[in-house]
C-alpha cells in the first residue's frame, strides 16, 4: 500500500494513526483481531503496481504494524489514459502525469510514443511546447489551420524523424533518449545560430561546437 484516497489524514504515509481518537479505535480493532474476530476485506484502487486504500485504513495499519503479509481485499483496477506499466513508486505517478498531459497536447498512435520517451518528467512539458511552437510556424508557412493530431503527425514525419537521422549520422545523440537529444541539440542550435532550420551546414557547426 502506498497511499489513500482519504483526504482527512487520519493516518500518516506509513499508515500510523495521527490522533488519539484514531489510535483508540486502532487498539480496539487490533485486540479484536488477536482474539480471532474476522475482518472484512479492505477496498483498494490499483494503479499499475500501486494500491491506494479506499476503505479499511485501520485494518491496513494493523496489518503493517503486525507484519501481516496477506490481507483480503476488493481491488478496483484503474484504467489510465497512459499505460500503467512501470508504475512502482510515487515518483512514477509524477512521470505518468506529465506524460498524460503531453499525449493530450501531442496526439499520436500509441506505437509512436516509444520514440518520444523522456527520463525527466519536465522534459515532456518542454517537448510539448517545442512541438506546439513548431506547429504554429508550420501553419503560418502553409497558411492553413491543422488540428493537434495533424500537427503531431507532420512534426514527427517532417521534423523529428529526419532530424534524429541527421543527429545519428553526426554522432550527436549522446546519452539519453532520442527525444532528449532532439531538445538538447535544438536548444544549442538556437543559442548559437538563432535559427529553426536544419541542414548539413548547421549540423556541421553543431558538431564542431560539441567538440
Amino acid at each position: 500500500m502506498v497511499g489513500t484516497v482519504d483526504s482527512q489524514r487520519d493516518f500518516d504515509r506509513r499508515f500510523r494513526p495521527t490522533s488519539n481518537r484514531i489510535r483508540e479505535r486502532w487498539e480496539r480493532l487490533a485486540l479484536a483481531q488477536r482474539q480471532g474476530a474476522s475482518m472484512p476485506p479492505i477496498d483498494v484502487y490499483q494503479v499499475g503496481q500501486l494500491y491506494f486504500v479506499k476503505d479499511g485504513h485501520h485494518r491496513v495499519s494493523i496489518a503493517m504494524a503486525t507484519r501481516q503479509q496477506v490481507i483480503d481485499a476488493y481491488v478496483t483496477e484503474v484504467d489510465t489514459a497512459v499505460p500503467a506499466d512501470g508504475i512502482r513508486g510515487r515518483s512514477d505517478l509524477v512521470m505518468k502525469s506529465y506524460e498524460r498531459i503531453f499525449r493530450a497536447r501531442v496526439p499520436l498512435p500509441e506505437r509512436d510514443y516509444a520514440q518520444l520517451a523522456c527520463a525527466d518528467p519536465w522534459s515532456y512539458a518542454e517537448l510539448g511546447e517545442n512541438i506546439e511552437a513548431w506547429g504554429m510556424r508550420y501553419m503560418q508557412a502553409e497558411r492553413r489551420f491543422f488540428d493537434r493530431g495533424e500537427i503531431a503527425r507532420r512534426w514527427l514525419d517532417h521534423e523529428f524523424i529526419p532530424v534524429i537521422g541527421m543527429l545519428r549520422n553526426a554522432d550527436l545523440i549522446g546519452a539519453g533518449t532520442d527525444a532528449e537529444a532532439y531538445m538538447r541539440i535544438a536548444r544549442e542550435r538556437y543559442r548559437l545560430m538563432r535559427t529553426h532550420e536544419w541542414n548539413d551546414e548547421i549540423i556541421s557547426r553543431l558538431r564542431r561546437a560539441a567538440r
